[in-house]
């Protein structure tokens, strides 16, 4: 996850959401998955096919990047590659596990590739190398993930 600049549809999508819900309107943290544009658009795509319902960057990430844990009820406006906002996402669960102790139905949650477990280590496993490159950090089977759950809430041009 990345944080990228503000596209026009970001503000587009947080003022459509908050009238939808009668509540003043508030600019939202946004982001896409992934540190690629194949993988970021894909993954987007299957939150908005509802398969994608998870997400799991290292805290070694949160912490050499000096960012916050995502917190049950937060808010996130996903963007495809090039920052165009698709949809408003509420996180619903938080947990912290080594990567060894992630299982086939959290697996299943992420929604990537055939949804196995071994689908998930393999490719999960390669991006942990590179989102810790530029990091103290190195990758190893027992390093903290942060398995974030989330819901889509609004999606852009929902009424």
């Amino acid at each position: 996850m990345v944080d990228v600049p503000n596209h026009p549809s970001v503000r587009k999508i947080c003022a459509d959401y908050f009238d939808r819900i009668n509540q003043p309107v508030q600019y939202l943290d946004s982001w896409h998955f992934c540190d690629n544009e194949k993988d970021a658009n894909e993954c987007l795509s299957l939150v908005l096919a509802g398969i994608k319902k998870a997400t799991t960057p290292s805290l070694w990430w949160y912490q050499a990047n000096e960012l916050a844990l995502p917190q049950v009820g937060d808010l996130n406006v996903v963007t495809d590659w090039n920052g165009v906002a698709s949809c408003i996402i509420k996180t619903v669960s938080v947990k912290v596990a080594p990567f060894n102790n992630i299982d086939a139905a959290y697996a299943l949650l992420e929604g990537e590739g055939d949804r196995s477990l071994e689908y998930w280590q393999r490719v999960h496993w390669d991006y942990y190398h590179r989102e810790l490159a530029d990091t103290d950090y190195t990758p190893d089977k027992k390093m903290p993930l942060v398995c974030e759950e989330f819901e889509v809430v609004h999606k852009l041009g929902d009424l």
